[in-house]
């Protein structure tokens, strides 16, 4: 609901020629609630923070739900997750505050009303009394004859003797944009100069439905128009629409923001990326244990803005790094390139970045108790020890890409202990030999440890196979996985000497109970 006074100030501003008065850099990212974000989106809403940031200026978020029929429930609230999730601050939008409200666009329907009665005043829009029957009769005529369908502009031509008699039989209608031939090229600040006459090849289009819900060209432009919005980035596949959108400035007499139209982002070998791919939302990537940063900077390497980078050798910057260098000048102006295995890399950046900070550190190892725990539900011997995970976690480091790989049952037996072993092979005394000779080698990796077990096996007259076995045993309580010596390298030394006195232990007190 709307105060009087807010009607009045709204008024005034629908009449004003500029935009509301803002000398700072003003963006918005607009999504409409009829899904999850993917990549495209935080591309998007990603290029937007960056330049507001670089600039000094405001980042909007603004909810696009003048479709009814497809909204999602929770997506709204999804989607501010994942932004802030990725580092994405929003300064105005739902539930963050802001002067220029509601920044949902189904709770400004009144202002909408406004703007179309102005259009209609002025000549520039009209009602369209038009059925849905006729429309599809178009569409089947234009197809027949191998034409792109468009509206045929029927009811601007009405007179108003049958004007007023659909009005007085109540005819349904909806309001169409009148469109001109004299558009003016488009000066995109990443394309650069663009011209598209639309009025040669499109219809009217509508701009307020019957059930008075305004269209997306109606709305993002009194929108933007109010808000104050100073640059409009967005998908290059509304580039053809900002024709449209710039003619409808003129028919308010308002200056539009500057546009600037961001190239698609596609796969490595340059087939569009699909939504229906299903492993491009932001929710997957956070599923799978991809930290926000390197998911930033894998979508920075493929669509440009920032002084040239070698692709040899990753790099991970922060969001205030990021944003410190981003010059939208430098926004590639072809399809964005992804490349799947710099997003590994970078995580795995990432993950040594963590672990060279204390407390990020600390998060890392509670993060991987939970991912265990969660992975291994059933278990009551779960070795969560925090040294134990610091030393994993170092080791992974070098290794793998994401935390969610150590919870893989081939790595089973760096959380699992063995329950019960069978120490059958070597006597208790060989056994604390064994142990001594462990704790005093300072070189715990795997060639070395697997000559020490053999020489080992040879002087205790064991048969190496069958040592192997126990030692698996004692140490996983697994029968398959690594190598014995590759796991004792991958447990560490410490954990190792452990987990062989936990089953010598056990194993003295099952005979004591014999």
């Amino acid at each position: 609901m709307f105060s009087l006074r807010r009607v009045m100030t709204l008024r005034q501003c629908f009449r004003s020629t500029h935009r509301l008065c803002h000398s700072e850099v003003r963006v918005r990212f607009a999504p409409s609630p009829t899904g999850y974000l993917h990549l495209g989106g935080l591309r998007t809403a990603l290029y937007n923070y960056l330049f507001a940031r670089h600039s000094g200026g405001k980042f909007l978020l603004r909810i696009e739900d003048t479709d009814q029929t497809r909204l999602v429930p929770g997506a709204t609230e999804r989607l501010i997750e994942d932004l802030l999730w990725a580092g994405i601050e929003i300064d105005e939008g739902p539930g963050f505050g802001g002067a220029h409200g509601p920044y949902i666009q189904s709770q400004r329907r009144e202002l909408y009303s406004q703007a179309v009665e102005r259009l209609l005043e002025n000549g520039s829009a009209y009602r369209c009394f038009c059925t849905e029957r006729r429309l599809d009769l178009l569409r089947k005529d234009a197809l027949r004859t191998r034409q792109v369908p468009r509206y045929d502009n029927k009811c601007r031509h009405l007179t108003p003797e049958q004007l007023q008699q659909h009005l007085d039989k109540g005819t349904p209608y909806c309001i169409r944009f009148k469109l001109t031939s004299h558009e003016e090229p488009l000066q995109d600040l990443i394309y650069g100069s663009v011209q598209h006459n639309v009025s040669e090849t499109e219809g009217d289009p509508v701009i307020m439905k019957s059930d008075l819900y305004p269209t997306y060209h109606l709305a993002n432009v009194v929108d933007d128009h109010l808000m104050g919005i100073t640059h409009v980035l967005r998908g290059v596949e509304w580039q053809i629409s900002t024709t449209k959108h710039l003619l409808l400035y003129k028919a308010f007499d308002w200056q539009p923001p500057q546009f600037g139209h961001l190239p698609l982002l596609v796969n490595a070998d340059g087939s569009k990326l699909s939504k229906r791919q299903g492993d491009i939302g932001i929710k997957q990537f956070r599923d799978r244990g991809y930290f926000p940063t390197a998911l930033l900077n894998y979508i920075i390497s493929a669509g440009g803005g920032f002084e040239h980078r070698s692709h040899s050798k990753p790099q991970l910057y922060s969001m205030q790094s990021l944003a410190e260098q981003f010059v939208l000048e430098r926004v590639n102006a072809h399809p964005s390139r992804l490349n799947a295995e710099l997003l590994n890399d970078y995580n795995q950046l990432e993950l040594k970045a963590r672990l060279a900070d204390p407390l990020k550190r600390q998060q890392l190892v509670a993060h991987v108790q939970q991912l265990i725990q969660e992975a291994y539900p059933d278990h009551s011997h779960l070795d969560l020890a925090e040294a134990h995970i610091e030393a994993v976690l170092h080791w992974s480091a070098q290794r793998l890409n994401l935390l969610q790989d150590l919870t893989s049952s081939k790595l089973s037996f760096l959380w699992v202990k063995p329950a019960q072993v069978v120490l059958k092979e070597l006597s208790p005394a060989q056994w604390q030999q064994l142990l001594r000779q462990l704790q005093a080698e300072s070189n715990f990796r795997k060639d070395q440890l697997n000559e020490i077990l053999k020489s080992f096996a040879k002087a205790a007259s064991i048969k190496f196979p069958a040592l192997m076995k126990t030692l698996r045993g004692a140490l996983s309580g697994l029968q398959e996985g690594p190598g014995v010596a590759e796991m004792m390298e991958i447990l560490g030394k410490d954990v190792v000497l452990q987990r062989l006195q936990e089953s010598l232990d056990k194993e003295k007190q099952l005979q004591l109970q014999q």
